[in-house]
């Protein structure tokens, strides 16, 4: 009975971890748009600022794959998946859609990932969810649509809507590869090294679609305004490539394997309501009261998510906070 009660310490320790690093993770990924924002407006493609805040973060990272060189031998399918999904896949296919539909409808429909998430667990890999999560999903997307104000903007352009899915599909490789770990025998992956060479792999698509040879470099020596503001240039791609990319894949890659990938996934939804705030905050953009109303529900959704309390019987549900590994791991010890 007392190793129970360690161990039951432990995993709520480790999901308190894995909540906390989910939160920065939303907060680094949330605040890109506000530093990107100022880059376009002073005159960067979209796509080369996207080229630019992941070709940076894999020149930074590229000691890390040196150090991890033999994990191209060892899981080159998961490094080629990552890089092409969770790296290349969803900005490519986020900008894109952008092009053709309102930004609220398209970041609504991206975030139908952790619907998707929750949908692969229970369907694919046939493992049980509890219904808390499910309930933290809706709630999530129903706030979320109130967030991003999804009625100002409708719009049903079928390639649009048909490339944010497919950036919502990409952000579901994105939590399910985070979750890998090793096969039975073998050691895990370092999450470092596969964020490393996920992002080469992702710099060497991006570099085809976004075709970097075109950037206006001139713009990075000049000023960029927030709200008015002057800031460097510089510094907000420095921003972008440093916490908006690199820490914010770091932190959300290691709270998916501490949480799991459909409570990770609600509690993301938080990117959309910290990058609301922010553009508040910084860029003087507007809150209304639906938008307030709408985080509050997000929150609301991703508190029920990450909270939810195992359900009883021999299966414990992987959403409750845990990965399939130390589910079987508590299993053996009890």
């Amino acid at each position: 009975m007392p190793v129970r009660t360690s161990e039951s310490g432990q995993g709520g320790r480790g999901r308190g971890v894995g909540l906390g690093l989910a939160l920065v993770s939303a907060l680094a990924f949330g605040g890109s748009g506000v530093a990107a924002k100022p880059l376009i407006e002073a005159g960067l493609d979209p796509l080369h600022v996207v080229w630019l805040r992941v070709a940076g973060a894999a020149l930074v990272m590229l000691p890390l794959a040196v150090r991890h060189r033999a994990l191209p031998r060892h899981r080159p399918a998961l490094l080629a998946g990552f890089g092409l999904l969770a790296v290349a896949g969803v900005q490519a296919c986020y900008f894109a859609a952008l092009s053709r539909i309102p930004v609220g409808v398209a970041l609504l429909v991206e975030y139908l990932a952790p619907a998707l998430v929750l949908g692969w667990v229970r369907f694919v890999q046939r493992r049980p969810v509890t219904r808390a999560a499910a309930l933290g999903v809706v709630l999530a997307a129903a706030g979320l649509a109130c967030v991003v104000e999804v009625w100002s903007g409708l719009s049903f352009d079928p390639l649009g809507l048909l490339l944010a899915l497919g950036a919502a599909c990409c952000q579901v490789g994105y939590f399910v590869l985070s979750d890998q770990g090793g096969d039975a025998g073998e050691e895990a992956p370092d999450p470092l090294g596969v964020i490393a060479y996920g992002l080469l792999a992702g710099t060497a698509v991006l570099t085809l679609v976004a075709r970097p040879w075109r950037t206006d470099w001139s713009v990075l020596a000049g000023p960029a305004y927030l709200d008015g503001t002057a800031v460097p240039a510089a510094a907000l791609l420095a921003w972008i490539v440093l916490v908006a990319t690199m820490i914010a894949y770091i932190t959300g890659v290691t709270s998916v394997r501490r949480l799991s990938p459909p409570v990770a996934g609600v509690v993301a939804c938080l990117e959309a309501v910290i990058a609301t705030v922010l553009a508040w905050v910084l860029l003087g953009e507007q809150l209304s009261a639906p938008q307030v109303t709408g985080g509050a529900v997000v929150l609301v959704g991703a508190f029920i998510a990450q909270s939810a309390a195992p359900a009883k019987g021999s299966s414990e549900p992987v959403a409750s906070g845990g990965t399939e590994r130390e589910l079987s791991a508590r299993g053996t010890a009890a």
